[in-house]
Protein backbone atom coordinates (compact mmCIF):
# COMPACT_ATOMS: atom_id res chain seq x y z
CA UNK A 1 0.00 0.00 0.00
CA UNK A 2 1.21 3.48 -0.70
CA UNK A 3 0.23 6.91 0.45
CA UNK A 4 1.07 9.91 -1.69
CA UNK A 5 0.76 13.64 -1.31
CA UNK A 6 0.90 16.22 -4.05
CA UNK A 7 4.34 17.81 -4.08
CA UNK A 8 4.21 21.57 -3.72
CA UNK A 9 7.40 22.03 -5.79
CA UNK A 10 8.59 24.74 -3.44
CA UNK A 11 12.00 23.31 -2.69
CA UNK A 12 14.24 26.15 -1.59
CA UNK A 13 16.58 27.64 -4.22
CA UNK A 14 19.29 27.65 -1.56
CA UNK A 15 21.67 24.87 -0.60
CA UNK A 16 22.24 23.94 3.02
CA UNK A 17 25.31 26.16 2.88
CA UNK A 18 23.43 29.11 1.43
CA UNK A 19 24.68 29.11 -2.18
CA UNK A 20 22.16 29.80 -4.94
CA UNK A 21 21.34 27.06 -7.46
CA UNK A 22 21.57 27.72 -11.17
CA UNK A 23 18.18 27.79 -12.83
CA UNK A 24 17.62 24.69 -14.93
CA UNK A 25 14.61 22.85 -16.28
CA UNK A 26 14.43 19.67 -14.23
CA UNK A 27 10.73 19.04 -14.78
CA UNK A 28 11.50 15.66 -16.40
CA UNK A 29 13.57 14.52 -13.40
CA UNK A 30 12.17 12.45 -10.53
CA UNK A 31 14.16 11.87 -7.33
CA UNK A 32 13.68 8.64 -5.36
CA UNK A 33 14.85 8.61 -1.74
CA UNK A 34 14.76 5.31 0.20
CA UNK A 35 14.38 6.26 3.85
CA UNK A 36 14.51 4.31 7.08
CA UNK A 37 14.23 6.36 10.28
CA UNK A 38 15.47 9.58 8.68
CA UNK A 39 13.18 12.15 10.31
CA UNK A 40 16.12 14.27 11.49
CA UNK A 41 17.97 14.46 8.18
CA UNK A 42 15.12 14.48 5.64
CA UNK A 43 14.23 18.18 6.01
CA UNK A 44 17.78 19.16 5.08
CA UNK A 45 17.85 16.72 2.16
CA UNK A 46 14.52 17.86 0.73
CA UNK A 47 15.29 21.56 1.15
CA UNK A 48 18.62 21.15 -0.68
CA UNK A 49 17.18 19.38 -3.74
CA UNK A 50 16.78 21.71 -6.74
CA UNK A 51 13.20 22.01 -8.02
CA UNK A 52 12.43 18.84 -9.98
CA UNK A 53 9.35 17.19 -11.47
CA UNK A 54 8.67 15.16 -8.34
CA UNK A 55 10.42 13.82 -5.25
CA UNK A 56 9.41 10.38 -3.97
CA UNK A 57 10.34 9.35 -0.44
CA UNK A 58 9.93 5.64 0.20
CA UNK A 59 9.32 5.04 3.90
CA UNK A 60 10.94 1.65 4.45
CA UNK A 61 9.05 0.62 7.62
CA UNK A 62 10.42 3.50 9.68
CA UNK A 63 9.74 3.62 13.40
CA UNK A 64 9.86 7.41 13.56
CA UNK A 65 8.08 10.25 11.73
CA UNK A 66 9.93 9.86 8.42
CA UNK A 67 6.72 9.66 6.36
CA UNK A 68 5.10 12.67 8.04
CA UNK A 69 8.25 14.77 7.63
CA UNK A 70 8.51 13.84 3.94
CA UNK A 71 4.87 14.73 3.31
CA UNK A 72 5.23 18.03 5.17
CA UNK A 73 8.06 19.01 2.84
CA UNK A 74 6.07 18.29 -0.32
CA UNK A 75 7.35 14.84 -1.27
CA UNK A 76 5.21 11.99 -2.56
CA UNK A 77 5.28 9.36 0.18
CA UNK A 78 5.30 5.65 -0.63
CA UNK A 79 5.14 2.98 2.06
CA UNK A 80 7.27 -0.15 1.68
CA UNK A 81 7.09 -2.43 4.70
CA UNK A 82 9.60 -4.97 3.38
CA UNK A 83 12.89 -3.78 4.82
CA UNK A 84 15.69 -3.45 2.28
CA UNK A 85 17.34 -0.72 0.23
CA UNK A 86 16.52 -2.43 -3.05
CA UNK A 87 12.94 -3.13 -1.98
CA UNK A 88 12.46 0.58 -1.24
CA UNK A 89 13.94 1.58 -4.61
CA UNK A 90 11.69 -0.91 -6.42
CA UNK A 91 8.64 0.44 -4.58
CA UNK A 92 9.56 3.96 -5.64
CA UNK A 93 9.93 2.83 -9.24
CA UNK A 94 6.58 1.05 -9.16
CA UNK A 95 4.91 4.24 -7.90
CA UNK A 96 6.68 6.26 -10.59
CA UNK A 97 5.55 3.90 -13.36
CA UNK A 98 1.94 4.13 -12.20
CA UNK A 99 1.77 7.87 -11.59
CA UNK A 100 4.46 9.87 -13.42
CA UNK A 101 4.43 9.18 -17.17
CA UNK A 102 6.43 12.25 -18.16
CA UNK A 103 9.57 11.38 -16.17
CA UNK A 104 12.68 10.88 -18.32
CA UNK A 105 15.48 10.83 -15.76
CA UNK A 106 15.53 9.13 -12.36
CA UNK A 107 17.87 10.19 -9.57
CA UNK A 108 18.54 8.02 -6.53
CA UNK A 109 19.65 9.80 -3.37
CA UNK A 110 20.08 8.73 0.24
CA UNK A 111 18.01 10.36 2.97
CA UNK A 112 20.77 10.75 5.56
CA UNK A 113 22.24 14.00 4.17
CA UNK A 114 25.63 12.39 3.54
CA UNK A 115 25.25 13.22 -0.16
CA UNK A 116 25.00 16.78 -1.52
CA UNK A 117 21.58 17.07 -3.20
CA UNK A 118 22.54 20.35 -4.86
CA UNK A 119 24.96 18.35 -7.05
CA UNK A 120 21.93 16.77 -8.73
CA UNK A 121 22.37 19.31 -11.53
CA UNK A 122 25.85 17.94 -12.26
CA UNK A 123 24.52 14.38 -12.43
CA UNK A 124 21.64 15.02 -14.81
CA UNK A 125 23.39 17.52 -17.11
CA UNK A 126 25.35 14.87 -19.10
CA UNK A 127 22.10 12.95 -19.65
CA UNK A 128 20.22 16.05 -20.75
CA UNK A 129 23.10 16.85 -23.12
CA UNK A 130 22.97 13.28 -24.53
CA UNK A 131 26.50 12.52 -23.38
CA UNK A 132 25.57 9.69 -21.01
CA UNK A 133 22.77 7.31 -20.07
CA UNK A 134 23.92 6.64 -16.53
CA UNK A 135 25.87 9.05 -14.29
CA UNK A 136 27.34 7.83 -11.01
CA UNK A 137 28.45 10.15 -8.23
CA UNK A 138 31.83 8.98 -6.96
CA UNK A 139 32.48 9.74 -3.33
CA UNK A 140 36.03 8.42 -3.51
CA UNK A 141 37.11 10.95 -6.13
CA UNK A 142 35.22 13.84 -4.53
CA UNK A 143 35.79 15.81 -1.34
CA UNK A 144 35.10 13.60 1.66
CA UNK A 145 34.75 14.72 5.25
CA UNK A 146 36.99 12.87 7.72
CA UNK A 147 35.09 9.91 9.13
CA UNK A 148 32.36 9.99 6.45
CA UNK A 149 33.29 6.56 5.10
CA UNK A 150 34.52 3.93 7.59
CA UNK A 151 37.59 1.90 6.58
CA UNK A 152 35.53 -1.26 6.01
CA UNK A 153 33.23 0.59 3.60
CA UNK A 154 36.16 2.09 1.70
CA UNK A 155 37.84 -1.32 1.43
CA UNK A 156 34.59 -2.95 0.31
CA UNK A 157 34.10 -0.38 -2.43
CA UNK A 158 37.65 -0.80 -3.67
CA UNK A 159 37.39 -4.59 -3.68
CA UNK A 160 34.03 -4.62 -5.46
CA UNK A 161 35.08 -2.14 -8.14
CA UNK A 162 38.33 -4.05 -8.68
CA UNK A 163 36.38 -7.29 -9.23
CA UNK A 164 34.02 -5.55 -11.67
CA UNK A 165 37.04 -4.32 -13.63
CA UNK A 166 38.61 -7.79 -13.52
CA UNK A 167 35.49 -9.55 -14.80
CA UNK A 168 33.87 -6.96 -17.06
CA UNK A 169 36.76 -4.70 -18.01
CA UNK A 170 34.95 -1.58 -16.75
CA UNK A 171 36.61 0.71 -14.23
CA UNK A 172 34.47 2.23 -11.49
CA UNK A 173 35.76 4.00 -8.42
CA UNK A 174 32.67 3.69 -6.24
CA UNK A 175 29.30 1.99 -5.66
CA UNK A 176 27.80 5.24 -4.40
CA UNK A 177 24.04 5.64 -3.96
CA UNK A 178 23.84 9.14 -5.56
CA UNK A 179 23.19 8.43 -9.25
CA UNK A 180 21.12 9.47 -12.24
CA UNK A 181 19.89 7.30 -15.10
CA UNK A 182 17.57 7.58 -18.08
CA UNK A 183 14.21 6.04 -17.31
CA UNK A 184 14.17 3.91 -20.46
CA UNK A 185 17.74 2.73 -19.78
CA UNK A 186 16.82 1.70 -16.23
CA UNK A 187 13.81 -0.22 -17.53
CA UNK A 188 16.16 -2.24 -19.76
CA UNK A 189 18.13 -3.40 -16.72
CA UNK A 190 15.16 -5.18 -15.11
CA UNK A 191 16.42 -4.50 -11.59
CA UNK A 192 15.43 -7.05 -8.97
CA UNK A 193 17.72 -6.99 -5.91
CA UNK A 194 15.80 -6.08 -2.77
CA UNK A 195 18.56 -5.23 -0.32
CA UNK A 196 22.28 -4.54 -0.25
CA UNK A 197 23.08 -5.45 -3.87
CA UNK A 198 21.00 -2.77 -5.61
CA UNK A 199 23.86 -0.43 -6.54
CA UNK A 200 26.27 -3.11 -7.78
CA UNK A 201 23.49 -4.84 -9.74
CA UNK A 202 22.74 -1.59 -11.56
CA UNK A 203 26.37 -0.96 -12.41
CA UNK A 204 27.06 -4.47 -13.70
CA UNK A 205 23.87 -4.52 -15.76
CA UNK A 206 24.63 -1.06 -17.13
CA UNK A 207 27.95 -2.38 -18.43
CA UNK A 208 26.27 -5.49 -19.84
CA UNK A 209 23.68 -3.39 -21.67
CA UNK A 210 26.40 -1.10 -23.02
CA UNK A 211 24.97 2.05 -21.49
CA UNK A 212 27.05 5.19 -21.79
CA UNK A 213 28.39 5.48 -18.26
CA UNK A 214 30.03 8.50 -16.65
CA UNK A 215 31.44 8.94 -13.17
CA UNK A 216 31.74 12.40 -11.63
CA UNK A 217 33.19 13.37 -8.24
CA UNK A 218 30.67 14.32 -5.56
CA UNK A 219 31.20 15.54 -1.98
CA UNK A 220 30.47 13.18 0.87
CA UNK A 221 29.92 14.15 4.48
CA UNK A 222 29.34 12.40 7.79
CA UNK A 223 25.77 11.16 7.76
CA UNK A 224 23.16 12.13 10.32
CA UNK A 225 22.46 9.09 12.50
CA UNK A 226 23.97 5.62 12.32
CA UNK A 227 24.51 3.84 9.02
CA UNK A 228 22.29 0.78 8.55
CA UNK A 229 25.14 -0.94 6.71
CA UNK A 230 28.64 0.14 7.71
CA UNK A 231 27.46 1.29 11.13
CA UNK A 232 26.99 -2.28 12.38
CA UNK A 233 29.05 -5.47 12.12
CA UNK A 234 26.00 -7.40 10.90
CA UNK A 235 25.20 -4.83 8.24
CA UNK A 236 28.79 -4.74 7.03
CA UNK A 237 29.04 -8.52 6.75
CA UNK A 238 25.67 -8.95 5.04
CA UNK A 239 26.30 -6.12 2.59
CA UNK A 240 29.77 -7.43 1.73
CA UNK A 241 28.47 -10.95 1.20
CA UNK A 242 25.58 -9.82 -1.00
CA UNK A 243 27.72 -7.51 -3.13
CA UNK A 244 30.34 -10.21 -3.75
CA UNK A 245 27.60 -12.75 -4.49
CA UNK A 246 26.01 -10.53 -7.12
CA UNK A 247 29.38 -9.78 -8.70
CA UNK A 248 29.86 -13.53 -9.04
CA UNK A 249 26.31 -14.19 -10.31
CA UNK A 250 26.35 -11.44 -12.94
CA UNK A 251 30.07 -10.90 -13.45
CA UNK A 252 31.33 -14.42 -14.08
CA UNK A 253 28.91 -15.16 -16.98
CA UNK A 254 29.67 -11.71 -18.40
CA UNK A 255 33.38 -12.47 -18.18
CA UNK A 256 32.89 -15.74 -20.09
CA UNK A 257 30.89 -13.92 -22.79
CA UNK A 258 33.52 -11.22 -22.95
CA UNK A 259 36.34 -13.64 -23.74
CA UNK A 260 34.41 -16.14 -25.86
CA UNK A 261 32.41 -13.66 -27.92
CA UNK A 262 29.11 -15.25 -26.94
CA UNK A 263 26.06 -13.07 -26.81
CA UNK A 264 23.77 -12.80 -23.79
CA UNK A 265 20.58 -14.84 -24.17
Amino acid sequence: MSKSTKPDNTHSPLTAGGSVFMKADLSDVVVIIPALNEQESLPMVLQAIPETGRVIVVDNASEDQTAAVAAKHGADVVKENRRGYGAACLAGLAYLEANIPDCKIIVFLDGDFSDSPEKLLDLVAPIHENQADFVLGSRLTGQMEPGAMPPQARFGNQLATFLIWLLLGKRFTDLGPFRAIRRDSLNQLKMCDQNFGWTVEMQIKAVEHRLRILEIPVPYRVRIGTSKISGTVRGTVLAGYKILLLIAIYGLPACVRRFTGRKKN
